[in-house]
C-alpha cells in the first residue's frame, strides 16, 4: 500500500462527506481537520466529485481514500449508497485507477445515480472494513452536463489573456493557449478543454492531469483541439477566471470532451486518471 501525506488544504477540499460519516460511526470525537493529527491511523474516504446532482441517469462518483494524514492507495475497495431516508442500498465494485497519478494517489471511481437530492449515506468497503460517510447532492447541476451546448465564452489565449496572468500556471507553460474556446466550439472539430490551475490546486490533482493530457494528446492533436484554461485570474486565486466563470465549475480539476457540433460529450472532475483521459479521447473521436 503506498502512501502520501494530505495537505490541509487538500483534505477540506475532498471531505464535504467525510465528518458526517465518520462522526455517524464514532471514528471523530472533534471537527474534520482532527482527522490530520499524526497519531491517527482511521480510514477515511474523501469525496473529490463536487457536483452531484438529482438524477436518474447515471452520474461518476469519484473518491480517495485518507489513512489519518496520508493518502492511501489501497487494494479493490466496494461502496453504497443509501438515499436520504432509505435504510440500505446496494453495495457496488468500484474501479481503482493510479495512472498518471502521484504515488500513492488512486482514485476509486464508480458510476452510478442519486435520483434525489439531499444527504445521502454511504460506506466504503476496504479491506473488509466498512468506513461510513455522507454524500452531499444537489438539486440540480451547477457545471454544464453531457448532451448540452457547450457555453462559448472565450477563453484566455498568449495573443488575448482576458486579465488573466498568468494564463497558465505549469512550469513550463503547456502550449493549449493558441486558440480561444469561443473560435473553435461549435466549428466541426471536436474540442477537449482541461479547466486545472497546477499552481493553486486545492486537491492537488491539477498539475498531474494537464501533464497526463500533454503525454497522450500527440496521437489526438489532428482530431481534436486541444485547450487549457487556468481556474484563476491571478496566483492569489480569489477570483475566477471569467471563462470558468461562464462554465459556472464550483471546483477544480474539470475535464471535457465536446463534439464538433458543439454539444459536450463528458465531463471528468475531481481527479482523472491517465486512462480516464484517454477513453474520454477515444470516444470523442469514434
Amino acid at each position: 500500500m503506498d502512501s502520501a501525506p494530505v495537505s490541509r488544504r487538500a483534505f477540506l477540499a475532498g471531505s464535504a462527506g467525510v465528518a458526517l460519516g465518520a462522526a455517524a460511526a464514532g471514528a471523530l470525537s472533534g471537527p474534520a481537520a482532527a482527522l490530520l493529527t499524526a497519531k491517527n491511523r482511521a480510514i477515511s474516504p474523501l469525496v473529490l466529485s463536487s457536483d452531484l446532482h438529482a438524477s436518474a441517469d447515471p452520474q461518476r462518483f469519484v473518491f480517495a481514500i485518507a489513512r489519518g494524514s496520508n493518502y492511501a492507495s489501497f487494494g479493490p475497495a466496494q461502496v453504497g449508497f443509501a438515499a436520504p431516508g432509505a435504510k440500505g442500498g446496494k453495495i457496488l465494485d468500484t474501479n481503482l485507477y493510479k495512472e498518471g497519478l502521484p504515488r500513492g494517489r488512486g482514485i476509486y471511481v464508480v458510476e452510478t445515480a442519486f435520483p434525489t437530492a439531499g444527504v445521502w449515506n454511504a460506506v466504503a468497503v476496504v479491506q473488509g472494513r466498512q468506513v461510513p460517510f455522507a454524500v452531499q447532492v444537489k438539486p440540480a447541476a451547477e457545471a454544464p452536463l453531457p448532451g448540452t451546448a457547450a457555453p462559448r465564452a472565450a477563453s484566455p489565449t498568449t495573443a488575448s489573456p482576458l486579465g488573466v496572468n498568468p494564463i497558465c500556471t505549469r512550469k513550463p507553460p503547456c502550449p493549449l493557449h493558441d486558440v480561444s474556446l469561443a473560435d473553435v466550439i461549435g466549428t466541426g472539430k471536436p474540442v477537449a478543454v482541461m479547466f486545472a490551475t497546477p499552481a493553486l490546486c486545492q486537491s492537488q490533482y491539477c498539475g498531474p492531469v494537464l501533464d497526463q493530457l500533454l503525454d497522450i494528446m500527440a496521437p489526438y492533436r489532428d482530431r481534436v483541439q486541444m485547450v487549457h484554461v487556468e481556474i484563476y485570474e491571478s496566483n492569489r486565486g480569489a477570483t475566477r477566471a471569467p471563462t470558468v466563470a461562464a462554465w459556472d465549475l464550483p471546483s477544480e480539476p474539470w475535464f471535457y470532451t465536446i463534439d464538433g457540433n458543439g454539444t459536450i460529450k463528458e465531463r471528468l472532475d475531481g481527479a482523472i486518471a491517465t486512462n480516464e483521459t484517454k477513453a474520454a479521447l477515444d470516444r470523442l473521436v469514434a
